[in-house]
């Protein structure tokens, strides 16, 4: 016990120091939101890759798709680094950067209003962000209870109310900045944390191969379609029991962050070209080590089936599994495993109350109620908010209503269905309409949400899923037979991607 409450210790001094320092780094609206785009290779890649994996993926999706498609659950893994983290840094990263920049945009938001020449544009899109983004908040909470009740025996709310109090001192006092520290300290933890456990787990079942061998004596007839059922061997196999809805949770879990505000906002404050090429190497392997790492450790989760992972109606208790699985380690390994879960949880925490904050305050407050808030208020207004945003989610998170935990669930198909097209094409084409950017809210939100009251897809995942690629047709779709912006307007801002820029012959070949 001394060990795991020294960790935390420790672990929270350092987090809060970063905060202090970095304080003077966050005197106004640019660097208090975006670190003033000076953000450089390795912060940046830690940033992006911490906040895509917090508790959620590592105590709920890996227990629960590991649960359900055994090793093949390390599919989701590879899919979050190679489409999430690679091919979103190599399609967006660059652009978004300079179109942002040229735009003075700070916000997804912003970059709507301004790139479409639409204020309501703009504030439709912070609505979204705001209804979607706070229940998310509440969630990553959710994969803490369990843990710390194993490794502390303390209330679940005493934890909630500690982690959010941190969190909000370090993002209020050292904005962007000692988030994006934070970030890089906490991803640290978890590349350490995560090779440790998996290595004790599978250790604790006789070593890797054993395991293996185990699993593939488990019949999965309780997840697999029918075209699969009374088959062994499946959970260990390449494809798992269930393909389909396998690849339905990759599309969500991998797509998804190109349309989400929290991790598209990383690609702003992107300092040169040598953090982009660095940041996509970085982040790719981070996502390699602890999204794959996560969801091959949860492959292993039925070698653990005890009464302890089930509900009282007989339901598996997803939730439970991971703890479950590391229940046995010993203390110096759950004293890591409490850091590491803590690190997921509060870097992306601090991202969302940080988006949230800044798009409330700068694309629905100054653009609807206090259009003349100077720079001073609006740094104000948005350290306020952050507060109320962390409030917010404690008080959801410690009373979640079954409503706020179905919403928590589709809240990245409604963002990514709603965002993500026309946040990617308006960097690419001149051709998008403003009235292909209003389908594609309606289309994301509209479908993900009905979704959830008539359920005419059954896997809300499948439905948010759905919802991205939806978007993708519907906007050049509707662009195509609805008035195009003014060419004048569009070409200038177009320019940004032909300035002339200098470089060396290390990096160039032309004369």
């Amino acid at each position: 016990m001394a060990i795991k409450i020294l960790l935390l210790i420790v672990f929270f001094a350092v987090m809060i120091g970063i905060g202090i320092y970095s304080r003077k780094n966050a005197t106004n609206v640019n660097d208090f939101v975006l670190g003033g785009r000076g953000v450089g290779p390795w912060l940046t890649a830690f940033a992006f890759g911490t906040s895509y994996f917090s508790s959620v993926v590592f105590v709920g999706y890996a227990g629960q798709f590991g649960w359900k498609y055994g090793l093949a659950s390390t599919w989701i893994g590879l899919g979050n680094a190679f489409i999430g983290s690679l091919l979103a840094w190599l399609v967006l990263g660059r652009r978004t950067r300079i179109m942002t920049q040229k735009l003075d945009a700070k916000t997804m938001p912003e970059f709507f209003g301004k790139r479409y020449d639409s204020k309501a544009l703009r504030i439709a899109g912070s609505a979204i962000a705001f209804v979607f983004l706070v229940p998310y908040t509440a969630s990553i909470y959710n994969g803490l209870s369990r843990l710390f009740g194993m490794a502390f025996d303390i209330d679940y709310k005493v934890c909630i109310v500690v982690m959010a109090l941190l969190t909000g001192v370090y993002v209020i006092v050292g904005g962007y900045m000692a988030t994006a520290l934070n970030d890089f300290i906490q991803g640290i933890i978890m590349l350490i944390g995560i090779c440790a456990v998996i290595a004790a787990v599978l250790n604790g079942q006789g070593g890797f191969l054993n395991a293996i061998k185990e699993l593939s004596v488990i019949s999965a007839d309780d997840v697999a379609v029918p075209a699969l059922q009374g088959g062994q061997g499946l959970l260990a196999s390449f494809f798992g029991p269930d393909p389909v809805n396998l690849l339905g949770v990759v599309i969500l879990t991998s797509l998804g962050t190109w349309g989400l505000p929290q991790m598209v906002h990383k690609f702003y404050a992107i300092k040169d070209e040598k953090a982009v090429k660095t940041g996509t190497v970085v982040s790719t392997f981070f996502a390699i080590i602890i999204s794959g790492g996560c969801y091959f450790l949860g492959g292993f989760g039925r070698l653990f089936d005890n009464p302890a992972i089930y509900n009282a109606d007989g339901s598996v208790a997803y939730d439970s599994i991971v703890p479950q699985m590391l229940s046995t380690l010993p203390d110096i390994l759950i004293g890591i495993v409490i850091v590491l879960v803590l690190s997921a949880s509060m870097s992306t925490l601090s991202s969302l109350v940080l988006t949230s904050s800044s798009t409330l305050t700068l694309d629905f407050l100054k653009e609807s109620v206090a259009k003349n808030m100077d720079d001073k208020k609006q740094l104000i207004v948005m350290r306020v908010l952050v507060a109320v945003f962390i409030i917010v989610s404690v008080v959801l998170a410690l009373n979640p209503p079954t409503f706020i935990a179905q919403l928590m669930g589709i809240s990245w198909g409604a963002l990514a269905g709603a965002f993500l097209a026309p946040f990617m094409y308006g960097l690419y084409s001149k051709k998008i309409s403003k009235a292909a950017v209003w389908a594609s809210y309606i289309v994301g939100v509209g479908l993900t949400v009905s979704n959830m009251f008539i359920g005419f897809i059954k896997s809300p995942i499948n439905a948010g899923a759905a919802a991205m690629l939806a978007g993708l047709v519907v906007v050049p779709l509707v662009s195509a037979v609805t008035p195009k912006l003014d060419k004048e307007f569009t070409d200038e801002i177009f320019t940004c991607y032909d300035e002339t820029v200098t470089v060396h012959k290390t990096h160039s070949l032309e004369e």
